[in-house]
């Protein structure tokens, strides 16, 4: 996935401040203010050996453009654990809600609970793809929310 100067200008761009520590493309591009903060918490942590965004990709069958696709998942994440061991991380940054099924109570228009149905039929398929490429290369797919980056 090429970053451009249109992905920084429409969303953001982090600079980090350990620079060494960041093995992936720059324009480092933030799509989220949670996103943000995780670049900062990767930056900061002493334990994070190195670390990027959007470098990896895994193909994926999309079941609702009914097609192969590929999926940049947010970060991936080398550190260093209590035991000294390193491990590597796939990380992606999502709003709880989007990780649960949607829930069509309410008066949601037609349009919105489609949307929310298409948006979590597809993560369920990149996460999948995911979980299951993380295995082979022995790596730990983590999804982030709210929940686990700020407690709420």
């Amino acid at each position: 996935m090429m970053k451009s100067i249109k992905d920084v200008r429409r969303h953001g761009q982090f600079i980090p401040k350990n620079p060494t520590k960041y093995v992936g493309r720059y324009p480092i591009v933030v799509r989220s203010s949670w996103e943000r903060s995780m670049c900062q918490w990767l930056d900061k942590n002493l334990n994070v050996v190195e670390w990027s965004s959007e470098s990896i990709f895994i193909n994926y069958f999309d079941p609702v453009k009914n097609k192969p696709r590929r999926y940049f998942p947010d970060f991936y994440v080398l550190m260093q654990g209590k035991d000294k061991k390193l491990k590597k991380f796939v990380v992606e940054v999502k709003p709880h809600k989007e990780t649960k099924p949607p829930n069509n109570r309410g008066n949601k228009s037609a349009k919105t609970k489609m949307y929310e149905s298409r948006t979590y039929s597809t993560n369920q398929a990149k996460w999948n793809a995911a979980r299951m490429w993380c295995d082979k290369m022995g790596m730990i797919f983590l999804i982030l929310t709210e929940k686990e980056m700020f407690g709420k």
